[in-house]
Formats: structure tokens, C-alpha cells, sequence
């Protein structure tokens, strides 16, 4: 080999080691960029977050991040893939190695749910990050990660299935529905769980036995006894000149807009077409769309601190507290599907409001939980729940799977495809919640050893 041969070879090395150096650079900023989006995405929603914002979190400039990612929606595309990918994989994977297998059902069970909660709540910012962003997107926006997250769904829906076909679930509720409700009562944790305060494997210790054996200690509910009559309408304020009833009406549209939109892609000139008018017009009524959104989140909140408050104050003690709790769960869905568009828009947009906007209203949340957890250690007082379950814990789960009913329950579509009206999904949930999914004749799933 001549010298001159040798050194055109060096330099082709040299430039081929170059190459993949700057290639794995490249990827190695390209998944800084995307973890750093996923972290915003989480804690201040995809909105709120601008390309600068995610270069900066990514400690690279602003102008740089284009080298990777044409736009902001690119970005989000890839962190919601990753989010549900992820977790898909993992919990694919579990399923996969106990089918057949002489595992219990309540172990496998649990397994699965502390997965699911550990990607959500600490393993992973891009699992939160869909949950928190994926129902506030459009259509559009929505289309590439339906097939993905259809594939989650049946993954638990397998599972569900062997189990029923083993005995383990109530016959009387469709798996999809368990199913449903048990991805329900986890996703809203991401809104309310503080994994400082307690790790993650005692929330889903806590959840598995809840969602297995419900919250009672004896028979079966009632649902003769419910008192449905006052969750009808809301009181409005009578509005008496021209310019309270304009904004009365401003209220109403936003309430609609926030609720089908989200806090962020929320804006004056959608609230001012859906109230038909101009959007310069709404000015004489509200200083700015925050102003706007206050007023619609305090009069969610108030309407259904008021309706569940009135609901609780029918029964006369000795309480009959199964038909009590079922009265106070069926009240908060007729608020949340039917009788108040600001309750709705509170709880759509919640996930995503700015934290000034979360503390404003934080003590009337304060006296909405007080209300149940009055109404739940009343009952276990009197042994209507079981003693080993911990009461705060308990309204925050039963209040997640009810709140995240928003995500995929629609009453508009009662008998379409099996569809059920909200009185049927009402009673639905109340006899998930207070006697659980599983069947309680059934040893192997009914069990309660080792409760907490």
C-alpha cells in the first residue's frame, strides 16, 4: 500500500467516523428535543408551549430545532406515538406472558395496573403528555394515534375477555365498559396524584382492590331508591336588561366553546361567533377571555357544588348510605353530561388551565371534596363501606372515573350501536363503583386477603 493510498484511505475513515459521530449527535438532540417537549407538553399542555420554549427546555437555539422538526405538530405527532407506543409494548408484553399461564387473575390484574400508573405518573413524561393533550386536540390532529391507542384498548380488552370467560367479572356489564372504566379511574390521576407524598405502587394497590371489590361491605345496590329528581336544571340568574342577558348569553357560548375546546384553543373571536355576535362586541362586556373563562369556571363549580349539596340533603338519617353515594354519583354525571355546560367546561379544560386559574378556584374544589368525604365516612361509620379502605383516596379515584367519562361517553348517542342513555351509564358506573367489576360469587376474584 503506497503512502499516497494510505492517506487517501485515512481521510475516508476519518471522514466516514466523522459522519457517524455527527449522526449520533444529531439523534441524541433530536431525543433531547423531544423529551424536552414531552416535559412541557405534560405540565403546561401542547398550546401553552412554543418551539422556543422546547429549545430552550432542550438546551440547544431556538433556530436549531428546525434541523429536526419542520413545525410544533411534528413534535407533538412524535411525543403522542412515544407516549402510547411505550406503554403498549410493556403491557402487551405482560399479557402476552400470562395467557395460559396458572397466574391469578387478581395478580396479573394489579400488575397491570401499577404499569399503567407508573408510565403515567413518573416513568414517562411522553405517556403523560398524551393523556393530559389528546382529548383537547381536533379531529385532525387525532387521526394518526387512533389506531395505536384502538390497539391498547384491545390488548386490555383480551384480558377482560379470558377473564370473564373465566368466571372472574360480573356478567352483567360489557367488557368494554370495564374496560373503559378501569382506564378512567387511572388517567385522571395524572390531575390529582402527588407521587411525593405516596409512591406509586401503594395508589395502584389501593386502585386494583377498589376497581376488584368495589367500595361496599354488603349486598347489592339498590337503584330503586335513588333520588334523581333535583339534578334537572340549574338555577340561573335572572337577567333583566339588554346588557345582562348579552352576557349571560357570552358566558353560555364560552361555556360550550371551553367545554368542546379546551382552556388554551379556546379564544374571543370562537366565543363571539358561537354567541353570534362580533368579536369586538364582547369587549364591552369582559375586559379579556380570562375574565370570561373565571366567570365560567366559578359557575361550573358553584352549579355542581350546589346540585350534589341539594342531592345529599334528601335523605334524612338513618341514612340508607348505598342509596345516598348513589345519589350523589348519579347527581355529578347529570351535571357533568346534561343539566350545566359550565360543569362541563370546567372539567373538560381543567387538565390544562393555568395554575393562577386552578388556584383561584381551589376552595370551592376544597368544598366539594369535604361534601364526599362527609357523605363516605358517614357510611363507613356505620359499616356501609369497608373498613380497610382509606376514604380521601377513595373520592379522588371515584371522582377520576367519573370526570374522565367526558373523554369517551356520549349521551347523544343512546341507542346507536348499543349505545347506553345516561340514566343506563349512571346506574352503570354506581354499580361499578360500589360493587366493582369483579364477581363476587367467584372466590378467586372476590377475595379480599391482604386488603389496605
Amino acid at each position: 500500500m503506497t503512502d499516497k493510498y494510505r492517506r487517501v484511505m485515512v481521510r475516508r475513515i476519518d471522514a466516514a467516523k466523522r459522519t457517524e459521530d455527527d449522526l449520533s449527535k444529531s439523534e441524541r438532540t433530536r431525543e433531547g428535543i423531544l423529551s424536552a417537549a414531552a416535559h412541557l407538553f405534560r405540565y403546561e399542555g401542547y398550546y401553552a408551549t412554543t418551539m422556543r420554549d422546547i429549545a430552550q427546555e432542550a438546551g440547544i437555539e431556538a433556530g436549531s430545532i428546525y434541523y429536526h422538526f419542520q413545525s410544533k405538530d411534528q413534535i407533538l405527532s412524535e411525543v403522542l406515538d412515544l407516549g402510547v407506543r411505550q406503554l403498549y409494548e410493556k403491557v402487551s408484553e405482560i399479557v402476552r406472558s400470562t395467557k395460559g399461564s396458572s397466574k391469578k387473575f387478581r395478580d396479573t390484574f394489579a400488575v397491570l395496573i401499577e404499569t399503567h400508573l407508573t408510565f403515567l405518573l413518573t416513568a414517562s413524561d411522553f405517556t403523560s403528555a398524551n393523556i393530559r393533550n389528546y382529548p383537547m386536540l381536533t379531529d385532525e390532529a387525532r387521526a394518526p394515534h387512533r389506531e395505536l391507542r384502538a390497539s391498547y384498548a384491545e390488548v386490555w380488552n383480551s384480558f377482560l375477555t379470558d377473564a370473564k370467560r373465566a368466571g372472574h367479572l360480573r356478567s352483567d356489564i360489557s367488557v368494554t365498559a370495564i374496560r373503559q372504566f378501569v382506564l378512567s379511574a387511572m388517567n385522571w390521576t395524572v390531575e390529582w396524584y402527588d407521587v411525593d407524598r405516596y409512591p406509586v405502587h401503594v395508589l395502584a394497590e389501593r386502585m386494583s382492590n377498589l376497581i376488584l371489590n368495589g367500595m361496599c361491605s354488603y349486598r347489592r345496590v339498590d337503584m330503586e331508591g335513588l333520588k334523581t329528581s333535583i339534578a334537572v336544571s340549574v338555577k340561573v340568574p335572572e337577567s333583566t336588561g339588554k346588557a345582562e342577558k348579552t352576557r349571560a348569553e357570552i358566558l353560555r357560548a364560552a361555556a360550550r366553546t371551553l367545554r368542546d375546546n379546551g382552556y388554551k384553543a379556546t379564544t374571543l373571536r370562537q366565543i363571539a361567533e358561537e354567541a353570534d355576535m362580533k368579536a369586538g362586541s364582547v369587549y364591552y362586556h369582559f375586559k379579556s377571555k380570562e375574565e370570561i373563562v373565571d366567570e365560567v369556571l366559578n359557575a361550573g363549580l358553584s352549579d355542581l357544588l350546589s346540585g350534589v349539596r341539594a342531592a345529599v340533603q334528601e335523605f334524612q338519617a338513618p341514612y340508607d348510605h348505598q342509596t345516598r353515594i348513589a345519589t350523589v354519583i348519579w347527581t355529578h354525571l347529570q351535571y357533568l353530561f346534561e343539566a350545566s355546560d359550565f360543569t362541563s367546561a370546567n372539567i373538560r379544560s381543567y387538565g390544562m388551565l393555568p395554575n393562577h386559574f386552578r388556584q383561584r378556584h381551589g376552595k370551592i374544589r376544597h368544598d366539594y371534596g369535604k361534601l364526599w368525604d362527609r357523605v363516605l365516612k358517614e357510611a363507613q361509620k356505620d359499616g356501609a363501606i369497608r373498613s380497610d379502605i382509606k376514604i380521601v383516596p377513595l373520592r379522588q379515584v371515584m371522582l377520576g372515573a367519573l370526570n374522565w367519562t367526558v373523554e369517551w361517553f356520549d349521551p347523544s348517542r343512546a341507542g346507536i350501536d348499543g349505545n347506553l342513555s345516561l340514566p343506563e351509564f349512571s346506574e352503570m358506573l354506581v354499580k361499578l363503583l360500589l360493587e366493582g367489576i369483579c364477581d363476587r360469587e367467584n372466590a378467586t376474584c372476590g377475595e379480599r386477603k391482604g386488603a389496605r
